[in-house]
């Protein structure tokens, strides 16, 4: 009998049982006045006046009327780079204690994203909400005695001047709570390698002797070490090696474009929680099982702003144009696509995150992530958002009878003046291209009026090219990004691409 995970699951259930149904537009207004609070002194706090903003009888319109919309770049140059020249009390009281290492979407440069004490503690408390809404998911007592997988980066975080560096999960994993670390694989010594490849290779050897319950991580990334763990253990499923493994939680990007290939390598259901950790915070996590959706972290250090995705309000490289609306989330709706702002008690302010969301329960505060910003495809009019190539992606597979998890795309002109949509597939399909082309074409003016209208005009028709899955996380690998926050390159601008094109080549 699980005794232990008897009492473990009763603990968290009773959390879960007297803890308060808490009401996201009041969690929010406390967070920004508390947020404004901490920074009025710092330079960033004075520059945009943040007292005068605390004194006002509408904070959330103060703010947005005096604070300008920040990207990576603009934030860094005006201001983070300022704390790596010594500087302190810059857009965050003292100094950050980790900076989170991320290449995003664009070239080998990393950003270098400021995590405070205040941030990591915000990840703690937006992690033990996850940990107790497992009382939602009809979990046996046993589970709660299993060992979790959680593989990201490495925790071999390096030191410069006065802090560490590394991605956020690495970060994240180097402080977790004293009491979780005898349930946490692969354990410290080999999260420490930071040879993405050895490290898996070493989870490979040491699999059996774990009894793992549940997988944390990206995953493509995931995918490839189970695929290891099967290989090196000669079996046809991972269950063959791990048969208790009953959950699997997944981490900043959707997981429907992996859902077939990641099936194929399980010798049972599990049961699959989303959660959205970013370089820049623990934005939500799912807890119910009866909703698709997860659930804001809205009194975890975090203040949101939801702009109206329309193409009109971004400019050519990917930023905000000052026009732009944002709303808080008292005014949000139903299925309409969001583009989402953050302002954090790590010092990033009315920042541009890259992602866009829609909301599926207001009242619960619950939503799905659409896609990428940057994945938003619009040169010659066809508005065609990453979750409609997800969609058309899959319809692809269910007619081919395929796995297609990996895919990019560009707007791209050819030789004879025109612009065509080329996509790039990762998969084994045998099939004749010109004839998927069609196939996906055909879907897409099907479940897009623009892209119909596009079609008709500048966009002269569509190029597919069949690889293999493997060229793509090659190609992550060359860009420095195996095993961390992954957000590949579903839409690559033409000096990318032809990058890419001369990589696959």
């Amino acid at each position: 009998m699980a005794i232990l995970g008897n009492i473990i699951k009763g603990v968290i259930s009773l959390t879960d049982t007297f803890s308060f149904e808490s009401n996201p537009i009041e969690n929010q207004e406390k967070v920004l006045k508390d947020l404004l609070e901490t920074a009025k002194n710092t330079k960033f706090g004075e520059k945009y006046h943040f007292k005068t903003i605390l004194l006002s009888d509408d904070l959330q319109e103060s703010f947005a009327e005096e604070v300008p919309y920040f990207d990576y770049n603009k934030i860094n140059k005006k201001w983070w780079s300022k704390l790596h020249k010594g500087k302190t009390d810059v857009t965050w009281p003292g100094t950050p204690s980790y900076f989170a290492l991320s290449s995003g979407t664009t070239g080998k440069t990393s950003k270098r994203i400021p995590v405070t004490d205040e941030m990591i503690d915000a990840i703690k408390s937006s992690g033990i909400k996850q940990v107790t809404s497992l009382s939602n998911f009809d979990l046996p007592a046993d589970f709660f005695e299993k060992e979790i997988m959680m593989l990201g980066s490495s925790t071999d975080l390096q030191e410069n001047n006065d802090h560490l560096e590394g991605e956020i999960s690495g970060i994240s994993a180097s402080n977790i709570p004293f009491w979780f670390k005898g349930y946490y694989k692969p354990g410290e010594d080999i999260a420490k390698i930071d040879d993405w490849d050895e490290r898996v290779s070493n989870i490979a050897e040491n699999a059996k002797t774990w009894d793992i319950g549940a997988l944390s991580g990206i995953p493509a990334w995931i995918e490839l070490m189970m695929k290891e763990v099967i290989k090196y253990h000669k079996v046809d499923n991972i269950h063959e090696v791990w048969p208790n493994l009953q959950v699997y939680t997944s981490g900043g990007v959707a997981f429907s474009p992996y859902e077939k290939s990641f099936n194929a390598l399980l010798g049972k259901p599990v049961t699959v929680i989303d959660t959205y950790l970013a370089s820049e915070g623990y934005i939500a996590t799912q807890i119910r099982p009866d909703a698709n959706a997860m659930q804001l972290n809205t009194d975890n250090g975090i203040y949101f702003e939801f702009v109206p995705m329309n193409p009109d309000y971004i400019k050519e490289d990917g930023s905000l144009k000052k026009s732009a609306p944002a709303i808080s989330i008292k005014d949000v709706e139903l299925d309409q696509d969001y583009i989402l702002i953050i302002s954090t008690v790590s010092g990033a302010w009315r920042y541009l995150i890259g992602d866009t969301i829609a909301f599926t329960d207001i009242e619960k505060a619950e939503i799905k992530i659409t896609g990428r910003t940057k994945f938003f495809l619009n040169t010659v009019g066809s508005q065609l958002s990453v979750n409609k190539m997800d969609d058309a992606m899959k319809h692809l597979e269910e007619k081919y009878n395929t796995e297609i998890t990996e895919y990019t795309i560009c707007a791209k002109r050819f030789e004879d003046g025109e612009f065509y949509h080329s996509w790039y597939l990762g998969t084994d399909l045998n099939a004749d291209e010109k004839e998927v082309a069609d196939t996906l074409d055909t879907f897409l003016k099907d479940a897009n009026k623009n892209y119909k209208v596009a079609r008709s005009k500048a966009l002269k028709g569509v190029k597919v090219k069949i690889i293999s899955q493997e060229k793509f996380y090659e190609w992550s690998d060359k860009n420095k990004k195996k095993g961390g926050q992954v957000k590949m390159e579903r839409v690559m601008k033409e000096d990318k691409f032809k990058e890419w094109e001369d990589f696959v080549n």
